[in-house]
């Protein structure tokens, strides 16, 4: 589990502290976001269902004893598309838990291009889902296909929209409206999960329960579309700021650094 007790950050919208750095690879218009070829859907398949879902299982029930609340707020869109906004609080646990929310309904997730390089399982990150945010216009129009694709097919899409990963942060961070288009646009349901930290009896690694809630959208009759996801990522904020106070314990400590004045 992360040693240090203690962090101390000065800009909440962009201060990361994952342990992984690594140069990005460019996402040009080359890449193949729709992975329709024969191997690399049945490469999905048997990474997806057959080797990572029990991985994940495992590493959620046994390491985390994580526990899933409100489930059943998904299962009226069971066969439709619709985006899973959820907290950044996991470097390995982020990329593969929320694989659990929905299932067996397969997830689709927007991911930096960093996940790509991720020793072992950046090379599987394609067939597990990850979407990676590209670079140039050529490639952004491919991704924005194919996350229509996606839902129209009754994927759910998972963003982080804090986009930083602070292990173990028990607050939401301010987060900006720019990944709330997408629902808008598309015109589909958003709904949003907190990862809450609580207290073990027996272990010193907090127990993690997984709250969802939702569904949420933008106000209708409103033809502005900056109005209407700048609504739709209000609504969504201020219930995972909710949320995250069901959390018990604080394993790391965030301290804002004090700004010195010339």
């Amino acid at each position: 589990m992360e040693k240090r007790r203690v962090i101390y950050y000065s800009d909440e919208l962009n201060d990361e502290f994952s342990s992984f750095e690594t140069i990005p690879p460019k996402i040009d218009g080359s890449y193949d976001y729709e992975r329709k070829a024969l191997p690399k859907r049945l490469s999905r398949f048997f990474l997806y269902r057959i080797v990572m879902y029990p991985i994940v299982v495992f590493y959620g029930r046994v390491i985390f004893g994580q526990k899933i609340v409100g489930k059943e707020k998904l299962k009226q869109y069971k066969k439709k598309g619709y985006f899973l906004y959820g907290n950044h609080t996991q470097p390995f646990g982020d990329a593969t838990l929320q694989t659990r929310l929905p299932w067996p309904t397969s997830t689709f997730i927007i991911v930096h291009p960093n996940n790509l390089n991720v020793p072992v399982f950046g090379k599987w990150t394609p067939s597990l889902g990850g979407l990676p945010i590209p670079d140039g216009m050529s490639a952004y129009k491919n991704f924005l296909t194919a996350i229509r694709n996606k839902i129209s097919e009754g994927h759910p899409v998972v963003i982080y929209p804090e986009a930083h990963i602070w292990p173990y942060y028990t607050k939401i961070r301010p987060f900006l409206d720019t990944s709330f288009r997408y629902p808008v646009e598309i015109g589909v349901p958003s709904f949003c999960f907190v990862n809450t930290y609580h207290k073990r009896r027996f272990r010193k690694r907090p127990k993690m329960i997984t709250y969802i809630d939702g569904p949420f959208f933008a106000p209708e009759g409103e033809t502005d579309i900056h109005v209407k996801q700048k609504n739709l990522r209000d609504q969504v904020y201020d219930h995972m700021v909710e949320l995250s106070k069901n959390s018990d314990i604080e394993v790391i400590k965030y301290v804002r650094k004090e700004v010195s004045c010339a």
